[in-house]
């Protein structure tokens, strides 16, 4: 078995990338809601709609977590951006343990950084309450339904992301599938939450935003709506094995992870 510090030493350029991919990500989100949510941006004046504001949102959204899945280095960190997604890969033994540790702790990390460039770069426009740092907080309809629909949007991502990508026919649109459930979500399910599935995005708004209100949820719904659907995934009559880690695998990037795709 290789020493930890050598697995560190030949992997870390994928964790840099998924570093840079969930950083990408946030800059995206501050960007496009800051366009389109500030009172004094042209777009918010042009299209006075929120739900078509929203609309966009999520288009704008779910293509910014497709390109970053088929970019280069999606193909080749796996593109999973959000710890729950990397937990529950650790679960199926699809990733090492220290691979996920350091996955986690890079996800975390760059999406911290690219909310904070995105920050700099947007100037008093983040901070008006309309854009807030891009926060997820729960909407009117109080904390247990928060909760919930973060749980229930986790879950139907992850089984959609099993099932299609073990499917030697469907497993290249994984992505796809990803990028339309999250542009879905945005739309449909944001105003109960805010729409996160993912501990690290919420922690990047939450902590140069200084808001936590029920924080908790964005820790725990989506990890346990992702594990619920693996679970429901394995012991699924007929569900075939989990291949890989990756989104994408069938490309020439090299894989770090458990995979059993013949090459």
């Amino acid at each position: 078995m290789r020493a930890s510090s050598e697995v560190v030493r030949e992997h870390w350029p994928e964790y840099l990338m998924e570093a840079a991919g969930l950083g990408l990500f946030m800059i995206s989100a501050a960007v496009v809601t800051a366009l389109l949510e500030y009172p004094h941006s042209p777009l918010n004046r042009l299209l006075p709609d929120p739900v078509v504001r929203r609309v966009l949102i999520g288009i704008a959204m779910g293509l910014t977590a497709v390109g970053i899945i088929y970019s280069p280095w999606g193909k080749r960190s796996g593109a999973h951006l959000n710890p729950a997604v990397t937990v529950t890969f650790f679960r199926l033994g699809k990733i090492q343990g220290l691979d996920a540790l350091f996955y986690v702790l890079a996800q975390f990390a760059g999406g911290l950084v690219g909310l904070l460039v995105a920050s700099m770069a947007l100037g008093m426009a983040i901070e008006h309450p309309t854009v807030n740092y891009v926060v997820t907080v729960p909407g009117l309809d109080g904390t247990g339904i928060a909760f919930a629909a973060e749980a229930g949007i986790s879950f139907c991502l992850m089984l959609v992301v099993l099932i299609v990508l073990n499917r030697t026919k469907l497993n290249a649109w994984t992505g796809v599938f990803a990028g339309v459930l999250v542009a879905a979500y945005i739309v449909i399910e944001a105003p109960l939450s805010g729409m996160s599935m993912n501990p690290a995005r919420s922690f990047a708004s939450a902590l140069p935003a200084h808001l936590w209100t029920d924080f908790w949820i964005y820790l725990t719904a989506p990890l346990l709506g992702m594990l619920l659907a693996a679970e429901c995934y394995v012991r699924f009559p007929g569900a075939r094995q989990v291949l890989c880690a990756k989104l994408h695998h069938q490309n020439d990037s090299r894989c770090i992870f458990c995979c059993n795709y013949m090459h």
